[in-house]
């Protein structure tokens, strides 16, 4: 009998650790692909525009489908969409590294995306419903948000490795030999976890409309600056757009089981900490995309000297996010999402003031560390914010909404961002009014130009985000753990 309950126990943190592995390569391509970002615009000669659908598809991708995913998993059962995730994430990921075109790997990166959103929720399903309630899932959910930080750390410093010293297609190859072993080994250890359910009605067309409409708005926002804010084609899109989510909206109250229930945002604080996590990613997406770009194609730093450079945001959120729970004991979370959005908003701003001869220590690196330290506070209390209140039998869902909103605001604000540097850059260079081809100074700084405003509306986000936490956010003072506070670092 002891044999067997220590058996058990030894599966349950295998289970864990396999999981975790399955997370890692998630939260992994999230970051993993910006460094390389440079090196792929060169292979397929893409615009900046076009370029930035490789990152904005998987995040637009995994969070427009995670509510789905989710719910699929509590319908046909846990481990069978966790499998079918991980395949499907390991087939896009070959994809993805021998993709000949700009078009096909912003295909395959949408696949990955896909597969993200169905492998993360029922892998975190998983660990609900193997570990007890208390300090035993407590342990557990602790390992999985160091994953998530960890995750998003080694990304970074893996993708410039892998760029440098291989060829950036490693960086989807590297999830080759993870996938086939998560495969493996969840097929020997899993339990089958079939639904308990009465139903299995699965709301295909609330996922289809929801995200279908998110997924033209973002591309709508991408094309605005080249078409004009005001062309037909732009005004199409964005009233096909409000048409889809207009209809998801009537679908959800007209649903017998629909994806997302409305009546839970009747929920003051889940709506508002839904609302300010939109806007804080909305900023924050930029400073990936933005800061790799000039660190190389501006500072000619090398993909690995990226890479490290890196290294101290995860550093500093996880310090901060692991220490922050005993401040949200002791007044609350209310003015930490007040305070901490207008940190990030600084630390924004200072990178707004970046100049083409700048340096990492003198000119980027303050700004990093400040808004690091802001994201690591605003993280753990906007989670602790968009749970309280919320029943016991909708915490799972209200965990989706929140995570959906992360991604879609990443997505939304980086297309609107990488809009307006590009619109900027271009204003610059017509300014000049060039006789002949510009120099390639010129280029930098029409570069830097775009930044310094895609920057500064970042950073207006944030801020944006901060007001919300003062005038929407009702403060309650929760007794946190500091597990909890590490389960919502940002990836």
């Amino acid at each position: 009998m002891y044999s067997n309950m220590a058996k058990k126990q030894t599966n349950h943190w295998l289970i864990l650790i396999l999981v975790a592995l399955a997370q890692f390569m998630v939260v992994l391509d999230i970051s993993i692909v910006n460094v390389a970002l440079p090196s792929i615009q060169r292979t397929f000669s893409m615009s900046q525009t076009s370029l930035q659908w490789i990152v904005t598809i998987y995040t637009l991708a995994f969070g427009g489908f995670l509510l789905l995913g989710g719910r699929a998993a509590d319908l046909f059962g846990r481990r069978k969409i966790f499998l079918g995730g991980v395949v499907l994430f390991t087939i896009a990921s070959l994809g993805s590294g021998v993709s000949q075109s700009g078009g096909m790997i912003i295909l395959f990166r949408a696949m990955q995306g896909l597969a993200g959103a169905f492998m993360s929720p029922a892998a975190l399903s998983i660990i609900l419903v193997t570990y007890k309630e208390g300090h035993e899932r407590n342990v557990a959910l602790s390992v999985w948000g160091a994953v998530a930080a960890g995750g998003a750390a080694v990304g970074v410093l893996a993708g410039g490795i892998l760029t440098q010293y291989l060829n950036w297609r490693w960086n989807f190859f590297v999830n080759l030999p993870v996938g086939i072993f998560v495969i493996i080994t969840a097929l020997r250890i899993l339990d089958r976890h079939e639904s308990t359910l009465e139903h299995n009605n699965l709301d295909l067309p609330g996922a289809v409309l929801g995200t279908g409409g998110l997924m033209m708005l973002v591309y709508a926002l991408v094309k605005a600056p080249t078409h004009g804010w005001t062309a037909h084609s732009t005004l199409l899109y964005f009233a096909i757009s409000a048409a889809a989510l207009a209809g998801f909206i009537i679908n959800e109250k007209r649903a017998k089981h629909p994806l997302m229930p409305l009546h839970i945002f009747k929920i003051r604080n889940l709506s508002g900490a839904d609302s300010l996590m939109f806007f804080m990613t909305a900023g924050m997406f930029s400073v990936f995309f933005f800061t790799t770009l000039y660190l190389q194609q501006v500072l000619g730093f090398t993909p690995v000297k990226t890479g490290f450079s890196f290294l101290v945001i995860p550093a500093i959120i996880g310090i901060t996010a692991t220490n922050i729970p005993r401040l949200i004991q002791k007044i609350g979370y209310k003015p930490i999402l007040v305070v901490a959005p207008l940190i990030v908003s600084s630390g924004l701003f200072w990178l707004s003031h970046i100049p083409v001869d700048g340096t990492f220590w003198g000119n980027v690196a303050p700004g990093m560390m400040v808004m690091a330290l802001g994201m690591g506070a605003t993280f753990v209390s906007v989670t602790i914010a968009a749970t309280s209140g919320v029943p016991h039998h909708e915490s799972g869902l209200a965990s989706g909404i929140l995570n959906t909103a992360q991604q879609i605001g990443g997505a939304t604000g980086l297309a609107v961002l990488t809009g307006i540097a590009v619109s900027a850059s271009t204003k610059y260079i017509a300014n000049l009014h060039l006789q002949a081809a510009p120099t390639h100074h010129q280029i930098a700084a029409a570069t830097v130009q775009g930044f310094h405003d895609g920057y500064l509306i970042a950073s207006c986000f944030a801020a944006t985000a901060s007001l919300i936490g003062l005038l929407v956010i009702k403060n309650q003072k929760v007794k946190a753990d500091p597990s909890h506070g590490e389960a919502a670092v940002p990836v």
